[in-house]
C-alpha cells in the first residue's frame, strides 16, 4: 500500500519550479502557500543545513496546523559558498554583487525538506546537498542575466532552470535539488512512510 495516495498531499511552496517538479514525478497534489515573511538570515553563526531544515519545516507546520488531513511538503533552498549562507538578493545591485564576488567556484545548494503526516503523528526533516563548480559570467552574460530579472527572490540569485545553468562547469549530487525539491529523497520519504504505515 502506498500510504501517500490515500491522503491529500499538500506542497506548502508557491515555486513553480517545485510545483513541476512534483507533477513530473507522477504525483498529485494541492498547493498551499505557507502564511509567514521568511525570516532574516541570524545575525550569529548557524549551521546551513540547520538553517536549510529549520526553514521548511516552519513552512510545513503553518500548514499542517490548518490541513491536518494532508500530508504536507515543505522546502527551502538555500546556496553556501566559502562556508556562508548566501540569502536572496535586495535588489539588481545586490543580485550584481553575489554574482560576481561569490558566485564563482564551488557552490553547496542545500534544501531542507520537511515531511508531516496527518494529524502531525509524525515528521521527517533532513536536507540534501548538491556541489555546483561555476564559471565566471562574462559582462555581457551578467548583463543580459540581470537584465532577465530571474534572479528575484532566488537564493545565490540563481535559477538553474532559468539560464543559470549555462555557467556550471560540473555538478556533484541531485539536480532536482538544485531547481528546488530534491525528487529521489522524497520519493525515499514516502517509501520510508508507507513501510512504516504497512507494519502498524
Amino acid at each position: 500500500m502506498n500510504f501517500v495516495n490515500d491522503y491529500p498531499l499538500i506542497l506548502a511552496s508557491g515555486s513553480p519550479r517545485r510545483q513541476q517538479l512534483l507533477r513530473d514525478g507522477g504525483y498529485e497534489f494541492e498547493v498551499v502557500e505557507p502564511r509567514y515573511e521568511e525570516p532574516e538570515l541570524p545575525s550569529g553563526s548557524v549551521l546551513p543545513t540547520a538553517w536549510a531544515e529549520a526553514l521548511a519545516y516552519y513552512k510545513a507546520r503553518g500548514v499542517a496546523y490548518d490541513r491536518s488531513e494532508a500530508v504536507v511538503i515543505g522546502a527551502d533552498t538555500i546556496v553556501v559558498n566559502g562556508g556562508q549562507i548566501i540569502g536572496k538578493p535586495r535588489d539588481e545591485e545586490h543580485a550584481r554583487e553575489i554574482l560576481t564576488n561569490q558566485f564563482v567556484g564551488r557552490n553547496e545548494v542545500i534544501t531542507g525538506l520537511a515531511v508531516i503526516l496527518p494529524g502531525q503523528r509524525g515528521r521527517i526533516i533532513t536536507h540534501v546537498q548538491t556541489v555546483l563548480m561555476m564559471r565566471a559570467m562574462t559582462g555581457q552574460e551578467l548583463g543580459d542575466y540581470l537584465a532577465a530579472g530571474t534572479w528575484q527572490g532566488k537564493a545565490g540569485a540563481y535559477a538553474y532552470q532559468e539560464g543559470g545553468d549555462n555557467f556550471v562547469e560540473s555538478i556533484e549530487g541531485s539536480e532536482s535539488n538544485v531547481v528546488g525539491l530534491p525528487m529521489e529523497k522524497l520519493g525515499e520519504i514516502f517509501g520510508l512512510i508507507s513501510k512504516w504505515h504497512d507494519q502498524k
